[in-house]
């Protein structure tokens, strides 16, 4: 049985330093959560933080890396307790990953 190869391609996703805040805040809100949960983070939430505080506006996203932020990004945006700023934030930032969904069709 052979398992599929790993997802090497990657897509440059520019984010403000606003947007890069929303995203930080939802991905270590998931890391904070797991390790309550005494869990293992996910590796792409890791991965992501860490490209996130390297400083630059230009993420290096893989495919899969794409999917779960927006995933995440999209149930915390659709959140009725979540500031309207980070609304407005984080819904640029779920287009810019949207274009990159499409690039990948």
């Amino acid at each position: 049985m052979s398992s599929s190869p790993p997802e090497t391609e990657t897509y440059e996703v520019t984010l403000s330093r606003d947007e890069q805040w929303v995203v930080h805040h939802v991905l270590s809100n998931r890391l904070d959560d797991a390790l309550d949960d005494e869990e293992t983070p996910p590796e792409w939430v890791l991965e992501v933080l860490e490209a996130i505080e390297t400083d630059d506006e230009t993420e290096r996203l893989t495919g899969h890396q794409a999917d779960r932020v927006y995933d995440a990004l999209a149930a915390y945006v659709d959140r009725e307790e979540t500031p309207d700023r980070d609304v407005g934030h984080g819904a640029a930032v779920l287009d810019r990953l949207e274009d990159v969904r499409e690039a990948r069709a």
